[in-house]
Formats: structure tokens, sequence, C-alpha cells
């Protein structure tokens, strides 16, 4: 006996312990891969393992006085258990277990706090009060209420259209500035295209302007085939029920409203003679 307990004493002895020791502890490693357990007793195990380190470490990040580096490590240790908390998951579900997605309890994930628009990673604890994870938390202002369509007819009026645009004042002295000088323009082109037709000689100076009223021949003719297919019942005739004043009527009267006007400017009476 005593040979015995004196081999199992030596170096030999101790080693081969520590070996079988050390592969037992590996045969017992959670795999790194969900999928490689094949075993619905197993996946089981290894969650509840991931369940508790998660609750182990949300208990310590809650202390605000480990620094904030280890806060930080803390929260992506934890935000890494709950990813691989989901995978283990999901391979319960494939080999027919309970879906813990779905029905079982969230009180962990709960906890964390997602960034908005940022979904996924959680802040947990005193993660939530780092510098800079406080802004991202930070609500925005909701956006103002849309009008309806009833609210925007209210606002449409004779502006809105364009109507009013030369009441302010503005476009009108532009406008008419703007027609002064291309009247002056087109005046100052006739009158040197004149002056270069008088120097080709192509006019005489004394020629006089053309008679916007003159009648040519061509039309006298024309009116009067009218008048003929008129009598002879070709066409339908018409009747002018107000009377049209010839030419020289349209000049008197041009005349006497320029020398009315002339009168009313210089306050001279009509009939009156000046000395």
């Amino acid at each position: 006996m005593a040979r015995n307990a004196e081999k199992a004493m030596t170096t030999l002895a101790r080693w081969r312990a520590a070996q079988v020791g050390e592969s037992e502890k590996h045969k017992k490693r959670r795999p790194h891969l969900a999928s490689e357990c094949k075993s619905l007793y197993a996946c089981e195990k290894w969650r509840m393992q991931i369940i508790r380190e998660i609750a182990k470490k949300v208990a310590q990040i809650q202390n605000a006085g480990l620094g904030e580096f280890r806060i930080r490590d803390l929260n992506d240790e934890i935000n890494k258990l709950l990813r691989e908390k989901r995978h283990w998951e999901a391979q319960i579900k494939e080999l027919g277990g309970p879906d813990y997605q779905r029905v079982g309890p969230r009180m962990l994930d709960h906890e964390g706090k997602e960034v908005p628009g940022n979904r996924g990673y959680k802040y947990f604890g005193a993660a939530k009060e780092l510098p800079g994870v406080r802004d991202l938390f930070e609500q925005e202002p909701p956006p103002p209420p849309r009008k309806t369509r009833a609210e925007m007819m209210k606002d449409i009026d004779a502006d809105y259209y364009g109507y009013m645009d030369d009441d302010d004042g503005i476009l009108v002295p532009l406008e008419t500035a703007s027609e002064k000088k291309a009247i002056q323009a087109a005046i100052e082109g006739w009158k040197s295209k004149k002056e270069e037709r008088l120097a080709s000689g192509e006019v005489e100076a004394e020629e006089e302007e053309e008679n916007i009223y003159k009648i040519d021949e061509s039309d006298e003719e024309d009116d009067h085939g009218m008048e003929q297919m008129m009598i002879d019942g070709s066409v339908q005739r018409f009747t002018a029920h107000v009377p049209v004043p010839t030419q020289q009527e349209v000049e008197q009267a041009l005349l006497r409203r320029r020398k009315q006007e002339l009168l009313e400017k210089y306050g001279i009476e009509e009939g009156t003679t000046t000395n």
C-alpha cells in the first residue's frame, strides 16, 4: 500500500492526472458553433449557461464606477452573448425543441435599449449614460402635422395664380421703360433703312408714305364681282345693321379729336380767337 501511494505522488502521476482533467474540461467546453451540437439536451444546457453569463454581466454593468472602457467592453460582451443565445435557440428549434424566440422570456433582452436607426445593438445599464451614447437616445421633435386639402385651399387666392403681380408697382415701370426702348430702337432702325434706300436711289425723297387705307383696283374688281354674285343669288346676302364710316369720315373724326385735345391742353375754348 505504501508503494502504491508513493507511485501516486510522483511527478509523472500528477502530470497524467492533470492531462486527464484537462481533456475532461475540454470536452465540457461549449461548442463554438451551435450547428455542431446535435443533442437537444446539450443545446438546452448551453443556452441556460449563456443566460446565466448574460445575467451576471448585466448585473456588473450597472456599476457606473467601473470606468468607461470596462463598461464598453461589458456591453460588447453582452451583445455577443445575446447573438450566441439566438443561434442556440435557432438550433433548438431545428432539432424539434420549443421556439424560444416566440414563447421564451425576454427579460434580459428588454433591459437593453436600442439606438434609433441601429437595430440589433443594445446598451445596458451604465452604458446608456456614456458620453456620446446619451445624445443618440434623445428623441427628435415630431414632424409638423400635414395640412389637409381644405386647409391648403384656404391660402389659394388670385395672388397664387399670378393675377396680382402688377399691383406692387414694380413691374409696370419696368415694362414701360422697356417698351420705350423697343419703340425707339424700331424707329431708329426704320430711319436708317430709309436713309440707306434714299442714298442708293431706290426711292425718291418726295415719295409719299404708303396709304394704309388705299384700295387697289384688284380689290374693287373683287368687290364688284361679289356684288354681281349677290345680285345673281349665287351667294348669301348679308345686310349691315350698323352704318360703316368712310375713310374721309374717320380722318375728320380723328382731326376733330386732336383739335379738341390741343384746345383742352392750352385752355382755349372752342370758337374764341387769339390776338
